[in-house]
């Protein structure tokens, strides 16, 4: 145990007192590596989702991808102002949730973050698949252990979260700029080949589109509305994430609100910025997503060709897509705190672990992405369709709430804001609705089945605590004179004599005057040399023997305790288990584990109190 402590304590750090968490807050440009990796990563495969579904038809369908793009940038900005709001409304933070259960109601919170719930873990997976699908552009012969490698990832991510949100803000935050700068240098260079009309990758990406999409050039094809709505569906992926900062609020160093709505402001600026000209980029280029290599690649040969700067764009594509999935760090432990608080979740994922943050939760969010990418097989393109469903759901329910909260309050200034709610809720709730029509069949209707039934949980959980409650309330007893001590019958189950057996029954004589020991009969023969030996040891203590014809230890002595139990008529009935403990805990494995069999089988079994008394041994 002292060297798993060690272990732990090598791996995760020192624990921190109370009174650190002032000092865990974080700067604003910490933050926006922090909150906003999960929206900013969306840059590396939003452009390719819509030129994907527009490539497989003809050119005159690839030539929508800039339309639909500003159509995505102007919903960025509907949102980022409408989300704007939300943290001058709600400074505590908790988002969609917050927003939806104070003012449309408990099951609209609950659905609420039952999709952001959905969308934290599809965040963690989608970024590490995407990630991974980069580096293995960049290196093929990463392709084939993709689902190996995204876990390996996850696992890293979810050790530095344990270390604490300061820390892990402060590694990641290099990765996001070197992002950042890497891309914006990748826009600067590829807009002045554009002008100049020095491309030298160019044929390479047309080349690849030619092979791909062999209908290329029948620019005479009408483009269907459905197809059009189905590549801004895939596109609308860049606006994931983006109500991050407002879930996180309280980990802003104060002024928290003023903080959080400046990186907000910084994050939609940098998104929308990159988003626009990797799409123009890549429309300039003849850029067509290819199998094996991403737009990104294919980009960055057509602006640097095999130089390293076309690495640097892959490393630092690969590292923000894994990082991405630390903004759902951020925010999935704090969600389901509050759940937890509400008494609709689990009361352990409530709990602050030694380095200040949502241990349980951090572990929950890791298995459950781990376990989506290898459900998956660490594919990006099946699990795009799962992913935008909740995200726009919980927009839709936290820009409605907030339209009733300007309505209930009406502040100053709040016609103009109530405005951009509205507005944002309309928006969202129609790409919604495109979302789920263009992409139920791909997969998004395990989503749509699926935050029902979390709903369903989370109510059933609450139900549970509320009937807790009621049955362990003092409200309504009359406290009573003096508390008496509970009359109660001990028995000890033994299997031999030994000096953890002597223990035990002293122990026991010290609580109870009705102390008897029970020994299941297996062999007569052993049974009547231990009866010799109890004669020695303790005949003042009544010896039972409880005949067991099936050899089962466990069963008698049950059917035992329900006889006692009738007979006595007692308050309780203790059993006191003799253990002994081995100095090494690799030797224990073995000694029979009829102690642990015993107290499972009595987990249930009303009224009756269970407890051990360890025999330590010294010399093995």
């Amino acid at each position: 145990m002292i060297q798993l402590i060690r272990f732990k304590r090598i791996l995760l750090g020192q624990p921190l007192t109370n009174q650190m968490a002032a000092h865990e807050l974080i700067p604003k440009w910490k933050a926006l590596a922090l909150l906003s990796s999960d929206a900013l990563s969306s840059v590396a495969y939003a452009t390719e989702e819509i030129l994907i579904p527009l490539a497989a038809f003809s050119a005159v369908a690839v030539s929508w991808s800039i339309p639909i793009s500003i159509a995505i940038a102007l919903l960025l900005f509907i949102l980022t102002v409408s989300y704007r709001q939300t943290i001058d409304a709600y400074p505590s933070g908790g988002g969609a949730y917050i927003v939806a259960k104070e003012n449309l109601g408990t099951y609209a919170g609950l659905t609420a973050g039952a999709s952001l719930l959905v969308d934290y873990v599809l965040t963690v997976a989608v970024s590490t698949a995407s990630g991974v699908e980069n580096l293995a552009s960049a290196f093929p012969m990463l392709a084939e252990h993709k689902e190996l490698i995204g876990a390996l990832v996850i696992f890293l991510l979810m050790v530095l979260n344990l270390r604490g949100v300061k820390e892990s803000a402060t590694i990641f935050a290099m990765p996001t700029y070197l992002f950042i700068g890497s891309f914006l240098l990748l826009v600067l260079v590829g807009v002045f080949k554009a002008i100049t009309g020095s491309g030298p990758g160019s044929e390479i990406a047309e080349t690849a589109a030619t092979q791909v999409v062999p209908n290329l050039n029948n620019s005479a094809a009408a483009v269907p509305l459905f197809l059009i709505l189905r590549a801004f569906s895939s596109g609308c992926t860049a606006l994931t994430g983006i109500e991050a900062i407002s879930n996180g609020i309280p980990l802003f160093k104060q002024p928290s609100q003023k903080n959080a709505k400046i990186t907000m402001a910084w994050m939609a600026i940098i998104l929308g910025f990159l988003f626009l000209s990797i799409t123009l980029l890549c429309h300039f280029f003849n850029i067509i997503p290819k199998e094996g290599e991403t737009a990104v690649s294919l980009l960055s040969h057509a602006v640097f060709g095999n130089s390293f700067f076309y690495y640097v764009i892959q490393a630092s594509t690969a590292l923000i897509l894994f990082l991405a999935a630390n903004t759902s760090y951020a925010d999935f432990p704090r969600l389901s705190s509050l759940l937890a608080k509400d008494r609709f979740l689990p009361r352990q994922l409530a709990s602050v672990g030694d380095r200040l943050v949502f241990s349980n939760g951090i572990l929950g969010l890791s298995l459950s992405a781990i376990l989506l990418i290898v459900i998956f097989r660490g594919e990006t393109h099946l699990l795009i369709p799962l992913y935008a469903i909740g995200v726009f759901l919980s927009f839709t329910l936290s820009q409605g709430g907030m339209v009733l909260h300007h309505l209930r309050e009406k502040q100053e200034g709040w016609a103009g804001s109530c405005f951009f709610n509205l507005l944002g809720a309309i928006t969202t709730l129609v790409i919604l609705l495109v979302i789920g029509s263009t992409k139920f069949m791909m997969g998004a209707w395990m989503v749509v089945v699926f935050i029902p039934i979390l709903v369903l949980i989370f109510t059933r959980i609450h139900v549970h605590y509320l009937a807790v409650g009621r049955e362990l309330t003092l409200t309504g007893q009359t406290p009573p004179p003096k508390l008496e001590p509970f009359r109660h019958t001990v028995i000890v189950p033994i299997s031999g004599i030994h000096r953890g057996v002597i223990d035990a029954l002293r122990y026991a004589l010290s609580i109870s005057d009705d102390v008897r020991a029970c020994y299941v009969e297996i062999d007569s023969a052993t049974t009547e040399r231990i009866q010799g030996e109890w004669q020695k040891w303790a005949k003042e203590i009544p010896f039972v023997v409880l005949k067991s014809p099936y050899r089962s230890v466990i069963t008698p002595l049950l059917e035992y305790l329900d006889d006692l139990e009738q007979t006595t008529h007692r308050d309780l009935v203790t059993i006191i288990i003799p253990e002994f403990i081995t100095s090494k805990w690799r030797h224990q494995i073995l000694h029979n584990q009829t102690a642990l069999l015993i107290r499972t089988a009595l987990l249930f079994k009303p009224r009756k109190v269970v407890t051990s008394v360890r025999y330590h041994l010294q010399g093995t």
